[in-house]
């Protein structure tokens, strides 16, 4: 399926690069804020005085060179991050909440020029820079007539990571075109307007976390106000306080913890206008209870490392809740069998996700074999089973690799969830296949319950049965008093994988 080839939102034809984005907006609105958090706030002029500052310093060791950026979302990390564009350094965006020994490999097989953190790391060979709020105090001070040495269009203007088949994390590296062609999609699906105030959540290192903390707010002049963990009743905080209007949203995790916040109905948050979901695909009690719950809508969307965002709920194209809306500009979506065949699939069918469009990724950096399994014919081939229905809505079933095999017949994880969150009791659930001698697999279902309100299991499978054909019931249910999370709040089906093992 192909979307209609129009962008209604589009950055200046003059705008090359983010760094250009940012000396624009300290021109027009110097005195508006870019950033804030509990130690530091500045606004575009501060900021653009704070980056000049940092290459006045940093410059001769970075420039041309890559450069590690290991820091949770912040100020620090913005200014550090703009700096090092500023400088002409190619900036390698590490989640600082990596395990230690794929933070060490990573580090090495960069071998950066400098390494730019939050905390101390004990894995780096002495170039390492331990940002506060001090150090961007200190580098303000010593800014000059500096130009911008920060390349434009077609230069690099980070490298992220996604996992590999290998269990090594590929790299991807993004250009300034293809950010802000990306950029774009995202204010065009979920409309924005001038000065925009944002709530990211999502890491920065995160396709998505970057787009919505980092790009969009300086496609749209808009600020961001960043919490240092999300902790639900802290994010709602900055919601009232700031008057947020855009929540950088992001699983379904992030919006069932601010449900739970008991006080959530006597919370201001009339400003809030767009409220976007994207990471993993939404339950339908999600949407429902949110929507009940603040009179908001979550606009879901679909996107992934090597090309994101990739489809959106809007007003504008449609909505539809439980899918990943429609495909964003200039971009294509088929579904292929599951058969190795690669034959195009009819609406309706669930198979393989493939897209290709304006803002793919060239390949995974100097990993051609990776490069060659995921992007065949101009198309990325993304693991992801989903269907598109016959009014074009995409919608995500499960990842490819997450499929149960019981007894012969597909089993997908995403239906036996939706049928367990239906129960009034069930808050959360996850469901993964467990080896089994006799079937191929088992269903086992993992979920956490109201306070106090337990449910039997024999309750909980009567309660499916509505809704699924008896080889999808679940044989084995545990209860968690929460979901183990990945660092980009996804839920985390490795670590429930661990715990079945061991139960």
């Amino acid at each position: 399926m192909q979307s209609a080839n129009f962008l209604d939102w589009k950055s200046p034809d003059h705008i090359s690069s983010l760094i250009d984005l940012l000396i624009e907006n300290a021109k027009k609105q110097p005195e508006r804020l870019f950033c804030t958090d509990r130690n530091y706030s500045a606004t575009y002029a501060e900021a653009l005085e704070t980056v000049q500052g940092f290459a006045c310093i940093h410059a001769p060791k970075i420039k041309g060179k890559d450069v590690v950026i290991s820091m949770n979302n912040s100020s620090n990390f913005l200014i550090t991050y703009l700096g090092v564009l500023f400088s002409g350094g190619v900036p390698a965006l590490l989640n600082a909440n990596l395990p230690l020994k794929t933070g060490k490999n990573l580090i090495e097989s960069l071998e950066p020029a400098e390494v730019f953190a939050d905390q101390a790391l004990p894995f780096t060979a002495g170039n390492q820079v331990v940002v506060d709020a001090k150090m961007l105090g200190d580098w303000r001070a010593k800014s000059g007539a500096i130009d911008s040495a920060c390349g434009q269009a077609d230069d690099p203007v980070m490298y992220l990571f996604t996992g590999g088949t290998t269990g090594i994390p590929k790299r991807v590296l993004y250009t300034h075109r293809k950010i802000i062609v990306a950029g774009e999609r995202m204010c065009w699906g979920w409309p924005m307007r001038d000065a925009e105030v944002f709530l990211p959540i999502a890491p920065f290192s995160h396709v998505y976390g970057f787009l919505m903390g980092v790009c969009v707010p300086l496609l749209s002049a808009g600020s961001s106000v960043m919490i240092e963990r999300f902790r639900p009743a802290d994010a709602l905080d900055a919601i009232e306080k700031y008057h947020v209007t855009v929540l950088g949203g992001g699983p379904p995790a992030i919006y069932q913890a601010l449900m739970s916040v008991p006080d959530l109905a006597e919370r201001d948050i009339s400003h809030l206008r767009v409220c976007p979901g994207g990471g993993a695909p939404f339950p339908l009690a999600v949407h429902d209870n949110w929507e009940k719950m603040t009179g908001k809508r979550i606009y879901e969307g679909y996107g992934m490392t090597e090309i994101a965002p990739i489809a959106v709920n809007t007003e504008k194209s449609g909505y539809r809740a439980g899918t990943s809306g429609k495909p964003v500009p200039d971009t294509e979506i088929k579904i292929v069998s599951l058969d190795g065949s690669r034959t195009t699939l009819t609406k309706g069918n669930p198979g393989e996700i493939c897209v290709r469009g304006p803002h793919l990724m060239d390949g995974y950096f100097k990993n051609p074999e990776e490069t060659k399994t995921a992007l065949i014919d101009g198309w990325v081939f993304t693991g992801d089973i989903g269907f598109i229905d016959d009014d074009g809505f995409l919608t995500i079933t499960d990842r490819k690799k997450d499929v149960i095999l019981h007894n012969g017949f597909n089993v997908f994880p995403r239906e036996v969830e939706e049928a367990l969150l239906k129960h009034p009791q069930v808050i959360a659930a996850c469901v993964i296949g467990i080896p089994d001698a006799r079937s191929g697999e088992v269903v086992a279902a993992f979920i956490c319950c109201r306070d106090g309100q337990d449910v039997s299991d024999e309750e909980l499978v009567d309660h499916c049965r509505d809704y699924l054909l008896s080889y999808r019931l679940p044989t084995r249910i545990e209860r968690l008093e929460k979901m183990p999370l990945t660092p980009a709040g996804k839920l985390d089906r490795m670590a429930l994988r661990g715990v079945a093992q061991t139960a």
